[in-house]
Protein backbone atom coordinates (compact mmCIF):
# COMPACT_ATOMS: atom_id res chain seq x y z
CA UNK A 1 0.00 0.00 0.00
CA UNK A 2 1.42 3.11 -0.93
CA UNK A 3 1.36 5.94 1.45
CA UNK A 4 -1.34 7.56 -0.70
CA UNK A 5 -3.44 4.79 -0.36
CA UNK A 6 -2.27 4.46 3.33
CA UNK A 7 -3.60 8.09 4.28
CA UNK A 8 -6.86 7.17 2.08
CA UNK A 9 -7.47 4.93 4.15
CA UNK A 10 -6.77 6.34 7.39
CA UNK A 11 -9.37 9.00 6.20
CA UNK A 12 -12.06 6.95 5.94
CA UNK A 13 -11.55 5.48 9.49
CA UNK A 14 -11.10 8.71 11.31
CA UNK A 15 -14.04 9.97 8.96
CA UNK A 16 -15.84 6.58 10.12
CA UNK A 17 -15.37 7.15 13.91
CA UNK A 18 -15.88 10.94 14.01
CA UNK A 19 -19.30 10.40 12.57
CA UNK A 20 -20.01 7.96 14.21
CA UNK A 21 -20.18 5.07 11.48
CA UNK A 22 -17.91 2.70 13.34
CA UNK A 23 -15.69 2.87 16.79
CA UNK A 24 -13.08 0.12 18.08
CA UNK A 25 -15.61 -2.70 20.08
CA UNK A 26 -14.33 -2.20 23.91
CA UNK A 27 -12.66 1.08 23.29
CA UNK A 28 -12.70 2.50 26.60
CA UNK A 29 -10.60 -0.85 27.82
CA UNK A 30 -7.84 -0.62 24.96
CA UNK A 31 -10.52 -2.55 22.12
CA UNK A 32 -10.36 -5.99 21.21
CA UNK A 33 -8.11 -6.65 17.92
CA UNK A 34 -10.89 -7.96 15.02
CA UNK A 35 -14.09 -6.85 17.12
CA UNK A 36 -15.89 -3.54 15.80
CA UNK A 37 -19.05 -1.65 16.84
CA UNK A 38 -21.54 0.27 14.54
CA UNK A 39 -22.74 3.08 15.62
CA UNK A 40 -25.65 5.04 14.96
CA UNK A 41 -24.62 5.80 11.32
CA UNK A 42 -23.04 2.84 10.86
CA UNK A 43 -26.12 0.63 11.71
CA UNK A 44 -28.05 2.76 9.60
CA UNK A 45 -25.94 2.16 6.49
CA UNK A 46 -25.31 -1.81 7.26
CA UNK A 47 -29.25 -1.78 7.32
CA UNK A 48 -30.21 -0.16 4.07
CA UNK A 49 -27.51 -2.22 1.92
CA UNK A 50 -28.88 -5.26 3.76
CA UNK A 51 -32.63 -4.05 3.26
CA UNK A 52 -31.53 -3.85 -0.08
CA UNK A 53 -29.72 -7.14 -0.56
CA UNK A 54 -33.13 -8.94 0.97
CA UNK A 55 -35.49 -6.74 -1.14
CA UNK A 56 -33.53 -7.59 -4.21
CA UNK A 57 -33.37 -11.49 -3.07
CA UNK A 58 -36.17 -12.55 -1.37
CA UNK A 59 -39.36 -9.55 -1.49
CA UNK A 60 -38.68 -8.72 -5.29
CA UNK A 61 -36.01 -11.72 -6.60
CA UNK A 62 -34.62 -11.33 -10.27
CA UNK A 63 -36.07 -12.67 -13.35
CA UNK A 64 -34.43 -15.69 -14.72
CA UNK A 65 -33.28 -16.94 -18.06
CA UNK A 66 -37.00 -17.34 -18.89
CA UNK A 67 -37.94 -13.96 -18.12
CA UNK A 68 -40.11 -15.11 -15.11
CA UNK A 69 -39.56 -14.04 -11.36
CA UNK A 70 -37.33 -16.55 -9.48
CA UNK A 71 -38.62 -18.40 -6.22
CA UNK A 72 -36.28 -17.45 -3.21
CA UNK A 73 -37.83 -17.37 0.34
CA UNK A 74 -35.70 -16.29 3.91
CA UNK A 75 -34.27 -18.21 6.72
CA UNK A 76 -32.82 -17.09 9.65
CA UNK A 77 -30.86 -20.26 11.50
CA UNK A 78 -29.09 -20.59 14.86
CA UNK A 79 -25.67 -19.52 14.87
CA UNK A 80 -24.72 -22.73 17.11
CA UNK A 81 -25.57 -25.80 15.43
CA UNK A 82 -24.91 -29.79 16.04
CA UNK A 83 -21.40 -29.78 16.27
CA UNK A 84 -21.52 -33.11 13.95
CA UNK A 85 -22.50 -30.25 11.36
CA UNK A 86 -19.25 -28.86 11.12
CA UNK A 87 -17.91 -32.67 10.93
CA UNK A 88 -19.92 -32.75 7.46
CA UNK A 89 -18.82 -30.16 6.13
CA UNK A 90 -15.15 -30.39 6.80
CA UNK A 91 -14.97 -27.41 9.06
CA UNK A 92 -13.76 -29.35 12.06
CA UNK A 93 -10.86 -31.23 10.26
CA UNK A 94 -10.41 -28.72 7.23
CA UNK A 95 -10.71 -25.20 8.06
CA UNK A 96 -7.91 -24.27 9.83
CA UNK A 97 -4.39 -22.18 8.98
CA UNK A 98 -0.46 -23.14 9.28
CA UNK A 99 0.41 -21.12 11.90
CA UNK A 100 3.81 -19.54 13.41
CA UNK A 101 4.64 -17.90 16.74
CA UNK A 102 7.52 -15.48 16.82
CA UNK A 103 9.55 -16.19 20.68
CA UNK A 104 10.67 -12.82 20.50
CA UNK A 105 7.55 -10.46 19.92
CA UNK A 106 5.26 -13.04 21.04
CA UNK A 107 3.17 -12.32 17.52
CA UNK A 108 1.22 -14.94 15.96
CA UNK A 109 1.11 -14.94 11.72
CA UNK A 110 -0.58 -17.34 9.16
CA UNK A 111 2.77 -19.18 7.46
CA UNK A 112 1.42 -18.62 4.55
CA UNK A 113 1.43 -14.59 4.62
CA UNK A 114 5.17 -14.78 6.07
CA UNK A 115 6.89 -13.64 2.78
CA UNK A 116 10.96 -14.04 2.75
CA UNK A 117 13.50 -12.81 0.94
CA UNK A 118 17.22 -14.10 0.45
CA UNK A 119 20.11 -12.03 2.04
CA UNK A 120 23.83 -12.56 2.27
CA UNK A 121 25.94 -10.05 4.65
CA UNK A 122 28.73 -7.95 2.86
CA UNK A 123 31.32 -10.81 3.92
CA UNK A 124 29.76 -13.58 3.41
CA UNK A 125 29.76 -14.65 6.76
CA UNK A 126 25.78 -14.68 7.48
CA UNK A 127 23.22 -15.41 5.38
CA UNK A 128 18.96 -16.55 5.52
CA UNK A 129 16.21 -14.99 5.30
CA UNK A 130 14.58 -11.48 6.01
CA UNK A 131 10.53 -11.65 6.05
CA UNK A 132 7.94 -9.24 5.77
CA UNK A 133 3.84 -10.03 5.91
CA UNK A 134 2.46 -10.55 2.64
CA UNK A 135 1.15 -7.35 0.66
CA UNK A 136 1.68 -5.01 -1.88
CA UNK A 137 4.19 -3.27 0.47
CA UNK A 138 5.94 -6.39 1.16
CA UNK A 139 9.38 -5.54 -0.70
CA UNK A 140 9.21 -2.38 0.78
CA UNK A 141 8.55 -3.91 4.76
CA UNK A 142 11.68 -6.20 3.69
CA UNK A 143 13.74 -3.67 2.13
CA UNK A 144 13.60 -1.04 5.22
CA UNK A 145 13.78 -3.93 7.52
CA UNK A 146 17.51 -5.02 6.19
CA UNK A 147 18.67 -1.40 6.29
CA UNK A 148 17.34 -1.41 10.09
CA UNK A 149 18.79 -4.39 11.26
CA UNK A 150 22.12 -3.86 8.94
CA UNK A 151 22.50 -0.34 10.69
CA UNK A 152 21.91 -1.85 14.02
CA UNK A 153 24.42 -4.15 14.01
CA UNK A 154 26.77 -2.59 11.58
CA UNK A 155 26.41 -5.22 8.82
CA UNK A 156 25.72 -4.54 4.92
CA UNK A 157 23.12 -6.85 4.27
CA UNK A 158 22.52 -7.62 0.31
CA UNK A 159 19.14 -8.69 -0.14
CA UNK A 160 17.65 -10.52 -3.05
CA UNK A 161 14.15 -8.95 -3.63
CA UNK A 162 13.87 -10.31 -7.30
CA UNK A 163 12.08 -13.46 -5.67
CA UNK A 164 10.13 -13.46 -2.09
CA UNK A 165 9.51 -16.52 -0.70
CA UNK A 166 6.55 -17.68 1.57
CA UNK A 167 7.48 -19.42 4.61
CA UNK A 168 5.56 -22.55 3.32
CA UNK A 169 7.70 -22.71 0.75
CA UNK A 170 11.18 -22.53 2.75
CA UNK A 171 12.19 -26.39 4.27
CA UNK A 172 11.41 -26.51 7.86
CA UNK A 173 15.07 -27.60 8.98
CA UNK A 174 15.94 -23.48 7.04
CA UNK A 175 13.25 -21.83 9.48
CA UNK A 176 16.28 -21.22 11.79
CA UNK A 177 17.73 -18.89 9.15
CA UNK A 178 14.78 -16.79 9.25
CA UNK A 179 14.18 -13.38 10.59
CA UNK A 180 10.28 -12.84 11.72
CA UNK A 181 8.37 -10.01 10.05
CA UNK A 182 8.45 -7.85 13.60
CA UNK A 183 12.11 -9.86 14.70
CA UNK A 184 15.29 -9.00 15.08
CA UNK A 185 17.38 -11.55 15.30
CA UNK A 186 16.71 -15.29 13.10
CA UNK A 187 15.32 -18.79 14.22
CA UNK A 188 12.36 -17.34 16.37
CA UNK A 189 9.75 -18.56 14.10
CA UNK A 190 8.26 -21.46 15.67
CA UNK A 191 7.45 -24.58 13.46
CA UNK A 192 4.23 -24.17 11.12
CA UNK A 193 0.99 -25.62 12.76
CA UNK A 194 -2.85 -25.84 12.51
CA UNK A 195 -4.77 -23.61 13.78
CA UNK A 196 -8.49 -24.12 13.63
CA UNK A 197 -10.62 -20.87 12.84
CA UNK A 198 -13.61 -22.12 14.59
CA UNK A 199 -14.24 -20.34 18.07
CA UNK A 200 -15.34 -22.88 20.77
CA UNK A 201 -18.03 -22.77 23.43
CA UNK A 202 -20.37 -25.39 25.35
CA UNK A 203 -24.01 -25.88 25.89
CA UNK A 204 -25.56 -27.09 29.10
CA UNK A 205 -23.73 -27.26 32.48
CA UNK A 206 -20.92 -29.31 32.12
CA UNK A 207 -17.95 -28.40 29.82
CA UNK A 208 -16.46 -31.29 28.25
CA UNK A 209 -15.88 -32.75 24.24
CA UNK A 210 -19.28 -34.06 24.38
CA UNK A 211 -20.96 -30.37 24.94
CA UNK A 212 -18.18 -28.41 23.25
CA UNK A 213 -20.33 -26.69 20.44
CA UNK A 214 -19.21 -23.98 17.90
CA UNK A 215 -19.76 -20.51 16.76
CA UNK A 216 -20.48 -20.86 13.14
CA UNK A 217 -17.99 -19.50 10.76
CA UNK A 218 -20.44 -18.70 7.80
CA UNK A 219 -24.35 -19.40 7.63
CA UNK A 220 -24.39 -21.12 4.27
CA UNK A 221 -24.30 -24.82 6.40
CA UNK A 222 -27.69 -23.80 8.56
CA UNK A 223 -29.28 -23.15 5.27
CA UNK A 224 -28.55 -26.96 3.84
CA UNK A 225 -29.63 -28.10 7.05
CA UNK A 226 -32.93 -26.91 7.02
CA UNK A 227 -33.28 -27.59 3.12
CA UNK A 228 -35.86 -30.14 3.45
CA UNK A 229 -38.18 -28.54 5.95
CA UNK A 230 -38.28 -25.71 3.44
CA UNK A 231 -39.25 -28.04 0.44
CA UNK A 232 -41.70 -29.58 2.70
CA UNK A 233 -43.79 -26.13 4.41
CA UNK A 234 -42.88 -24.13 1.36
CA UNK A 235 -44.40 -24.23 -2.08
CA UNK A 236 -40.57 -24.09 -3.22
CA UNK A 237 -39.32 -26.29 -5.55
CA UNK A 238 -36.15 -26.25 -7.34
CA UNK A 239 -34.95 -24.10 -9.18
CA UNK A 240 -35.38 -22.30 -6.13
CA UNK A 241 -33.34 -20.18 -3.39
CA UNK A 242 -32.92 -19.83 0.14
CA UNK A 243 -31.53 -16.79 1.52
CA UNK A 244 -30.28 -15.54 5.07
CA UNK A 245 -28.24 -12.24 6.83
CA UNK A 246 -26.57 -13.41 9.74
CA UNK A 247 -23.48 -13.29 11.95
CA UNK A 248 -20.61 -15.63 11.57
CA UNK A 249 -17.29 -15.75 13.32
CA UNK A 250 -13.37 -17.05 12.57
CA UNK A 251 -11.01 -16.65 14.45
CA UNK A 252 -8.72 -14.62 12.33
CA UNK A 253 -5.00 -14.75 13.05
CA UNK A 254 -4.20 -11.44 11.57
CA UNK A 255 -7.80 -9.82 10.97
CA UNK A 256 -6.41 -6.36 9.02
CA UNK A 257 -7.27 -3.52 6.87
CA UNK A 258 -10.30 -1.77 9.09
CA UNK A 259 -13.97 -4.38 9.24
CA UNK A 260 -12.50 -5.87 5.46
CA UNK A 261 -11.24 -8.81 7.61
CA UNK A 262 -12.79 -9.46 11.11
CA UNK A 263 -13.30 -11.69 13.15
CA UNK A 264 -16.56 -11.48 14.44
CA UNK A 265 -18.57 -10.29 11.01
CA UNK A 266 -22.34 -10.25 9.30
CA UNK A 267 -22.75 -11.76 5.89
CA UNK A 268 -25.65 -12.00 3.28
CA UNK A 269 -25.68 -15.58 1.30
CA UNK A 270 -27.79 -17.44 -0.79
CA UNK A 271 -28.12 -21.23 -1.86
CA UNK A 272 -29.77 -21.85 -5.20
CA UNK A 273 -31.20 -25.61 -5.48
CA UNK A 274 -31.34 -26.32 -9.16
CA UNK A 275 -31.33 -29.57 -11.08
CA UNK A 276 -27.79 -31.19 -11.90
CA UNK A 277 -27.84 -30.79 -15.25
CA UNK A 278 -28.79 -26.80 -14.98
CA UNK A 279 -26.00 -26.09 -12.62
CA UNK A 280 -23.40 -24.14 -15.35
CA UNK A 281 -26.35 -22.14 -16.44
CA UNK A 282 -27.10 -20.77 -12.90
CA UNK A 283 -23.75 -20.37 -12.23
CA UNK A 284 -22.86 -17.75 -15.29
CA UNK A 285 -26.33 -16.03 -14.35
CA UNK A 286 -25.51 -15.56 -10.61
CA UNK A 287 -22.07 -14.05 -11.56
CA UNK A 288 -23.90 -11.56 -14.09
CA UNK A 289 -26.58 -10.60 -11.50
CA UNK A 290 -24.52 -10.39 -8.59
CA UNK A 291 -22.02 -8.20 -10.55
CA UNK A 292 -24.61 -5.94 -11.87
CA UNK A 293 -26.42 -5.85 -8.50
CA UNK A 294 -23.20 -3.98 -6.55
CA UNK A 295 -23.21 -1.54 -9.88
CA UNK A 296 -26.46 -0.95 -10.06
CA UNK A 297 -28.13 -1.10 -6.40
CA UNK A 298 -25.34 -0.36 -4.60
CA UNK A 299 -23.99 2.05 -6.76
CA UNK A 300 -20.34 1.21 -7.22
CA UNK A 301 -18.43 2.41 -10.33
CA UNK A 302 -18.07 -0.13 -12.90
CA UNK A 303 -14.44 0.18 -13.13
CA UNK A 304 -13.82 -0.91 -9.49
CA UNK A 305 -15.53 -3.74 -10.32
CA UNK A 306 -13.70 -7.23 -11.58
CA UNK A 307 -14.96 -10.74 -12.10
CA UNK A 308 -12.09 -13.12 -10.93
CA UNK A 309 -12.11 -16.54 -12.80
CA UNK A 310 -10.50 -18.79 -9.60
CA UNK A 311 -8.30 -21.36 -11.88
CA UNK A 312 -9.38 -24.89 -12.17
CA UNK A 313 -6.52 -25.89 -10.04
CA UNK A 314 -7.19 -23.36 -7.24
CA UNK A 315 -10.80 -23.99 -6.43
CA UNK A 316 -12.31 -26.54 -3.47
CA UNK A 317 -12.61 -30.33 -4.74
CA UNK A 318 -16.03 -29.77 -4.45
CA UNK A 319 -16.65 -27.06 -7.06
CA UNK A 320 -17.30 -26.95 -10.78
CA UNK A 321 -16.66 -23.14 -10.85
CA UNK A 322 -15.89 -20.38 -8.88
CA UNK A 323 -16.14 -16.56 -9.46
CA UNK A 324 -14.92 -13.92 -7.27
CA UNK A 325 -16.23 -10.55 -7.40
CA UNK A 326 -13.10 -8.28 -6.36
CA UNK A 327 -13.55 -4.72 -6.00
CA UNK A 328 -10.37 -2.02 -6.17
CA UNK A 329 -9.99 -1.42 -2.23
CA UNK A 330 -7.36 1.35 -1.60
CA UNK A 331 -5.30 -1.28 0.17
CA UNK A 332 -4.99 -3.24 -2.61
CA UNK A 333 -4.46 -0.26 -5.53
CA UNK A 334 -4.18 -0.98 -8.42
CA UNK A 335 -5.69 -4.45 -7.91
CA UNK A 336 -8.41 -5.50 -6.68
CA UNK A 337 -9.94 -7.67 -3.41
CA UNK A 338 -12.42 -9.83 -3.02
CA UNK A 339 -16.29 -8.49 -1.89
CA UNK A 340 -18.28 -11.66 -3.06
CA UNK A 341 -17.66 -14.88 -4.42
CA UNK A 342 -20.07 -17.11 -6.32
CA UNK A 343 -19.14 -20.84 -6.09
CA UNK A 344 -20.93 -23.89 -7.95
CA UNK A 345 -20.86 -26.19 -4.88
CA UNK A 346 -22.58 -29.55 -6.83
CA UNK A 347 -24.47 -31.12 -4.44
CA UNK A 348 -21.58 -31.89 -2.34
CA UNK A 349 -23.05 -30.16 0.42
CA UNK A 350 -26.53 -32.07 0.69
CA UNK A 351 -24.67 -35.72 0.09
CA UNK A 352 -22.28 -34.78 3.38
CA UNK A 353 -25.27 -33.76 5.47
CA UNK A 354 -27.10 -36.77 4.33
CA UNK A 355 -24.67 -38.70 4.84
CA UNK A 356 -23.91 -37.82 8.53
CA UNK A 357 -27.31 -37.65 9.39
CA UNK A 358 -28.71 -40.33 8.04
CA UNK A 359 -31.14 -38.48 6.44
CA UNK A 360 -32.65 -38.76 2.66
CA UNK A 361 -32.25 -35.35 1.23
CA UNK A 362 -32.67 -35.95 -2.65
CA UNK A 363 -35.67 -34.26 -4.51
CA UNK A 364 -38.71 -36.32 -6.14
CA UNK A 365 -39.79 -34.31 -8.92
CA UNK A 366 -44.00 -35.48 -8.89
CA UNK A 367 -43.83 -34.90 -12.80
CA UNK A 368 -40.85 -36.76 -14.30
CA UNK A 369 -41.09 -39.17 -11.30
CA UNK A 370 -36.99 -38.29 -11.25
CA UNK A 371 -35.24 -38.26 -7.97
CA UNK A 372 -31.99 -36.69 -7.45
CA UNK A 373 -29.97 -34.73 -5.07
CA UNK A 374 -30.46 -30.86 -6.18
CA UNK A 375 -26.98 -29.13 -7.21
CA UNK A 376 -26.07 -25.53 -5.59
CA UNK A 377 -24.84 -22.25 -6.84
CA UNK A 378 -23.80 -20.16 -4.03
CA UNK A 379 -23.64 -16.18 -4.08
CA UNK A 380 -22.14 -15.34 -0.52
CA UNK A 381 -20.85 -11.83 0.18
CA UNK A 382 -20.00 -9.75 3.40
CA UNK A 383 -22.45 -7.52 4.96
CA UNK A 384 -19.41 -5.86 7.02
CA UNK A 385 -18.15 -5.73 4.03
CA UNK A 386 -20.37 -4.40 1.57
CA UNK A 387 -20.55 -1.32 3.86
CA UNK A 388 -17.13 -0.36 3.85
CA UNK A 389 -16.96 -1.03 0.10
CA UNK A 390 -19.75 1.78 0.29
CA UNK A 391 -17.58 4.07 2.61
CA UNK A 392 -14.53 3.77 -0.19
CA UNK A 393 -16.69 4.42 -3.04
CA UNK A 394 -18.53 7.43 -1.29
CA UNK A 395 -15.83 8.99 0.07
CA UNK A 396 -14.97 12.50 -1.89
CA UNK A 397 -12.41 15.04 -1.17
CA UNK A 398 -12.74 18.62 -2.02
CA UNK A 399 -11.27 22.08 0.25
CA UNK A 400 -13.75 23.93 -1.41
CA UNK A 401 -17.13 22.63 0.29
CA UNK A 402 -17.97 23.38 4.08
CA UNK A 403 -16.16 20.11 5.32
CA UNK A 404 -13.60 19.01 2.39
CA UNK A 405 -14.19 15.24 3.37
CA UNK A 406 -18.00 13.89 2.31
CA UNK A 407 -19.52 11.02 1.71
CA UNK A 408 -21.21 10.62 -2.01
CA UNK A 409 -23.47 7.65 -0.73
CA UNK A 410 -26.29 6.76 -3.20
CA UNK A 411 -29.56 8.41 -1.50
CA UNK A 412 -31.30 5.65 -1.31
CA UNK A 413 -28.80 3.65 0.98
CA UNK A 414 -27.69 7.15 2.84
CA UNK A 415 -28.13 6.41 6.88
CA UNK A 416 -29.93 9.82 7.09
CA UNK A 417 -32.14 10.91 3.97
CA UNK A 418 -33.25 14.59 5.05
CA UNK A 419 -31.37 17.39 7.23
CA UNK A 420 -34.09 19.90 8.82
CA UNK A 421 -33.01 23.69 9.64
CA UNK A 422 -34.20 26.44 10.63
CA UNK A 423 -31.99 28.61 9.50
CA UNK A 424 -31.95 30.87 12.69
CA UNK A 425 -33.68 30.08 16.28
CA UNK A 426 -36.00 33.08 16.10
CA UNK A 427 -38.91 34.58 13.97
CA UNK A 428 -40.92 31.50 13.84
CA UNK A 429 -37.75 29.70 12.15
CA UNK A 430 -37.62 27.06 14.57
CA UNK A 431 -41.50 26.18 14.91
CA UNK A 432 -42.04 26.00 11.19
CA UNK A 433 -38.72 23.55 10.28
CA UNK A 434 -39.88 21.41 13.35
CA UNK A 435 -43.60 21.25 12.00
CA UNK A 436 -42.00 20.15 8.36
CA UNK A 437 -39.41 18.32 10.41
CA UNK A 438 -42.40 16.27 11.81
CA UNK A 439 -44.27 15.74 8.84
CA UNK A 440 -41.05 14.18 6.95
CA UNK A 441 -40.29 11.91 9.47
CA UNK A 442 -42.99 9.48 8.43
CA UNK A 443 -41.44 8.72 5.46
CA UNK A 444 -37.67 9.62 5.29
CA UNK A 445 -34.73 9.53 8.03
CA UNK A 446 -34.46 12.93 8.95
CA UNK A 447 -32.56 15.06 11.67
CA UNK A 448 -33.41 18.30 12.76
CA UNK A 449 -30.51 20.69 13.93
CA UNK A 450 -30.99 23.97 14.82
CA UNK A 451 -27.91 24.31 16.58
CA UNK A 452 -24.36 26.24 15.17
CA UNK A 453 -23.86 28.15 11.76
CA UNK A 454 -25.35 27.33 8.70
CA UNK A 455 -22.28 25.88 7.22
CA UNK A 456 -21.15 24.02 9.92
CA UNK A 457 -24.68 22.33 10.15
CA UNK A 458 -23.88 21.53 5.59
CA UNK A 459 -20.60 20.08 6.49
CA UNK A 460 -22.39 17.78 9.22
CA UNK A 461 -24.82 16.37 7.02
CA UNK A 462 -21.86 16.12 4.08
CA UNK A 463 -19.86 13.95 6.28
CA UNK A 464 -22.89 11.99 7.32
CA UNK A 465 -23.72 11.19 3.41
CA UNK A 466 -27.03 13.09 3.90
CA UNK A 467 -28.17 14.02 0.72
CA UNK A 468 -30.18 16.66 1.25
CA UNK A 469 -30.64 19.69 3.41
CA UNK A 470 -34.09 21.64 4.14
CA UNK A 471 -33.35 25.01 5.77
CA UNK A 472 -36.56 27.46 6.79
CA UNK A 473 -34.96 31.02 6.57
CA UNK A 474 -36.71 34.61 7.17
CA UNK A 475 -38.35 34.21 3.51
CA UNK A 476 -40.09 31.51 4.66
CA UNK A 477 -43.08 33.38 6.74
CA UNK A 478 -43.18 35.59 3.44
CA UNK A 479 -43.16 33.60 0.54
CA UNK A 480 -43.98 30.29 1.76
CA UNK A 481 -40.83 28.35 0.73
CA UNK A 482 -37.30 26.25 2.04
CA UNK A 483 -33.99 26.13 0.35
CA UNK A 484 -33.13 22.53 -0.19
CA UNK A 485 -30.02 22.24 -0.82
CA UNK A 486 -28.11 19.08 -3.18
CA UNK A 487 -25.34 17.48 -1.12
CA UNK A 488 -23.32 16.31 -4.62
CA UNK A 489 -23.47 20.00 -6.40
CA UNK A 490 -23.91 22.07 -2.97
CA UNK A 491 -26.60 23.67 -5.43
CA UNK A 492 -29.79 25.39 -3.57
CA UNK A 493 -33.04 25.62 -4.60
CA UNK A 494 -36.00 27.10 -3.82
CA UNK A 495 -39.21 24.72 -3.01
CA UNK A 496 -42.86 25.55 -1.90
CA UNK A 497 -43.38 24.31 1.19
CA UNK A 498 -46.76 22.26 0.56
CA UNK A 499 -44.31 21.00 -2.81
CA UNK A 500 -41.43 19.58 -0.68
CA UNK A 501 -42.34 16.12 0.14
CA UNK A 502 -42.97 15.76 -3.90
CA UNK A 503 -40.06 17.46 -3.90
CA UNK A 504 -37.96 14.78 -1.83
CA UNK A 505 -39.89 11.82 -2.93
CA UNK A 506 -38.92 12.19 -6.50
CA UNK A 507 -35.24 12.65 -5.89
CA UNK A 508 -35.21 10.06 -3.19
CA UNK A 509 -37.15 7.39 -4.99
Amino acid sequence: MSKAEASLMNRIVSLSKRRGFIYQASEIYGGLGGFWDFGPLGVQLKNNLRDAWWHSMVECPPMGPDGKPLSIVGLDSSIIQHPRTWQASGHAEGFADMMVDCRETKSRYRADHVICARYLSADAKISGYISGQDGDNTKDQISKKADKLGRKKGIKFDVDLSELIPLTSIPVENHGRVIGPDASKAGTLTDPRAFNLMFESHYGVLQTDETKVYLRPETAQGIFLQYKNILDTSRVRPPFGVAQVGKSFRNEVTPRNFIFRSREFEQMEMEFFCPPEDGMMWYEFWVNERMRWWEEVAGCKKENLFAHVIPEDEIAHYSKGTTDIEYRWPFTEPNFGELEGVAYRTDYDLKQHAKFSKTKLDYIDQESKERYVPHVVEPASGLTRGVLLLLCEAYQYDESRPSPEWLKIKPSLAPTKLGIFPLMNKDGMPELAEKLYMDLRQDYTCQYDPKQSIGKRYARMDEAGTPYCITVDGETLKDQAVTVRDRDTASQERVAIDKVREYVGAKLS
